[in-house]
């Protein structure tokens, strides 16, 4: 309700309160949906509700019942995610851990992330991880041509993730999305993903860009893989990705790069979770590829001669 006095307009704090709630919402549901790569009409399918009340709903104007919660969880004095019971509520020790955790730092949870691992048996054989190098980034960072040099370097094999993907289903990554939806991508790319590091000791894998928005897929690489992050500015990705001839994607669209922007903001976090990274902006193939050689070799304790 809004209150005029004289020429002037004022939203009573309440309301102002839910109108910031439902944007914050609406943006993290859209950084979100694009951290995934995914149109808002693939995600209307998936979540069966119109596109349009998923538009209304990344604009910042939800469903009221959503207030509701809002503040319900305020007068319980506790989470929404409690509130509606995501795995961390499910018992009192998952409680207390995740209440033991609510406060601490980034490096903090990635040492607590670390021990943990080892303590459960997650963190894969250190030798063995030296020996698997994944790297992770946006697509047109230049991940297969910068990969298949290294791997000819070192006398690994190099694989492409996505073209192994496409060999297990039978059919390309959109026909799997399109017939079988994105969780079932997800299950095709973690069965591929293990395959791979059961049966390549010693290899260089490219990995698809949107890999590091399954937590589950994710784990398992940062586990097993020596990881490096190949960036590039977000002019680069777009410009590299129509070089290559593809005419589809967010190319196409007139937000396409305030999309990939945000796309490379939600990632970025995950991104830098790599042992190591490399920034292919601004240089030639040859100047990203020393730099990265260089790096790999100095991680792993290797000279010129030995790669």
């Amino acid at each position: 309700m809004l209150l005029r006095d004289q020429d002037h307009i004022y939203t009573p704090h309440s309301e102002l309160h839910r109108n910031s709630f439902l944007l914050a919402l609406g943006e993290r549901a859209r950084t979100l949906r694009l951290r995934k790569g995914m149109t808002r009409r693939a995600v209307a399918l998936v979540a069966e509700v119109s596109e349009r009340h998923l538009a209304n709903l990344e604009s910042g104007s939800g469903n009221v019942s959503v207030l509701l919660l809002h503040q319900l969880s305020q007068a319980l004095k506790c989470s929404l995610a409690e509130l509606l019971g995501d795995i961390s509520t499910s018992s009192p020790e998952w409680l207390l851990i995740r209440e033991l955790l609510s406060k601490r730092t980034e490096p903090d949870l990635r040492r607590a992330r670390l021990q943990l691992s080892d303590m459960f048996g997650e963190s894969g054989d250190a030798t063995a991880r030296r020996t698997r190098i994944a790297l992770i980034g946006l697509r047109g960072a230049g991940k297969t041509t910068l990969g298949q040099r290294l791997a000819d370097d070192l006398g690994f094999t190099f694989i492409e993730l996505s073209r192994e993907i496409e060999k297990f289903a039978g059919c390309q990554i959109s026909e799997i999305h399109d017939l079988y939806g994105a969780n079932a991508y997800r299950r095709y790319e973690r069965r591929v993903l293990a395959e791979v590091i059961q049966n390549q000791p010693q290899t260089v894998i490219a990995t698809p860009g949107g890999l590091v928005s399954d937590s589950s897929n994710f784990n398992l690489l940062l586990s097993q893989c020596t990881t490096i992050w190949i960036q590039a500015d977000p002019i680069d990705h777009m410009s590299r990705v129509a070089a290559q001839g593809d005419t589809r994607p967010i190319a196409a669209s007139q937000e396409a790069m305030a999309d990939l922007k945000r796309i490379l903001e939600g990632r970025a976090a995950f991104y830098s979770k790599a042992d190591l990274s490399v920034h292919t902006s601004a240089k030639s193939e040859e100047q990203a590829y020393s730099i990265l050689h260089a790096s790999v070799c100095q991680y792993l304790g290797l000279s010129a001669d030995e790669s």
